[in-house]
C-alpha cells in the first residue's frame, strides 16, 4: 500500500514538474548572442547597472575592487546561446586566463553566477542558470583550479544585465559572471 502511494506521489510530482517546464519553456528559435568579446554595456540603459555585470560584479555588491584587473582578467562574463549551458569556444582563452590566475593564487575565491533571459518558467531558468554556472566551474577546475576556490549560484532571470524583451537584450542576459570574493 505504501509503495503504491509513493509511486503515485512520485508520478504526480514528475508530471507536474514536466508539464510546468514544457509548457513554459521558451519557443524562440534564434540563437544569436554577443559574439567576440563582450559588448560595451555602457550604452544600454536598464534598471540595473549593466556595466557592473560586464566586469563580473553584482549590483549592490562590494566586489568592485576585488579580483585582478589586468588583461583578459578584466572580462568576467561568459555568454551562452539560447537554452544552452555549453561554454562557447570563443571563451576558452578567457576561462584559461582566470584558471591560471586562480591556480597561481590558491587563496583567491570566486563565485560563478549563472543567469538566463526572461523566457521560460522561474524553475526552468533557475536550473538553466545553475547548469551554466556549473559549466564554467568545470572548465576552471579542468585547468587546475581547486574545487574549494569556486562556489556557484543561479539567479535565473532575477538579475538581468539589461532590461528589454527582444533578442538583443536576451542575448546579454544569458551569461555566467565570475565574481572574485577576496
Amino acid at each position: 500500500m505504501q509503495k503504491n502511494i509513493f509511486i503515485v506521489v512520485v508520478l504526480a510530482a514528475a508530471l507536474t514538474l514536466g508539464a510546468g517546464c514544457a509548457s513554459k519553456k521558451p519557443k524562440a528559435t534564434t540563437t544569436s548572442a554577443p559574439s567576440g568579446s563582450p559588448m560595451d554595456q555602457s550604452s544600454t540603459s536598464g534598471a540595473n547597472d549593466a556595466s557592473a555585470y560586464g566586469n563580473g560584479t553584482t549590483v549592490g555588491g562590494n566586489d568592485e575592487a576585488a579580483g585582478p584587473s589586468e588583461g583578459q582578467l578584466k572580462n568576467r562574463t561568459i555568454y551562452f546561446d539560447f537554452d544552452s549551458s555549453d561554454v562557447r569556444a570563443e571563451y576558452n582563452d578567457l576561462i584559461t586566463a582566470h584558471a591560471r590566475y586562480l591556480a597561481a593564487n590558491p587563496s583567491r575565491r570566486v563565485r560563478v553566477e549563472g543567469n538566463t533571459d526572461e523566457r521560460g518558467s522561474r524553475e526552468y531558468n533557475i536550473g538553466l542558470g545553475e547548469r551554466r554556472a556549473q559549466a564554467v566551474r568545470r572548465a576552471l577546475m579542468l585547468q587546475g583550479v581547486s574545487e574549494s576556490q569556486i562556489t556557484t549560484v543561479s539567479y535565473g532571470e532575477e538579475r538581468p544585465a539589461v532590461t528589454g524583451h527582444a533578442e538583443e537584450e536576451w542575448s546579454r542576459n544569458r551569461r555566467a559572471n565570475i565574481v572574485y570574493l577576496n
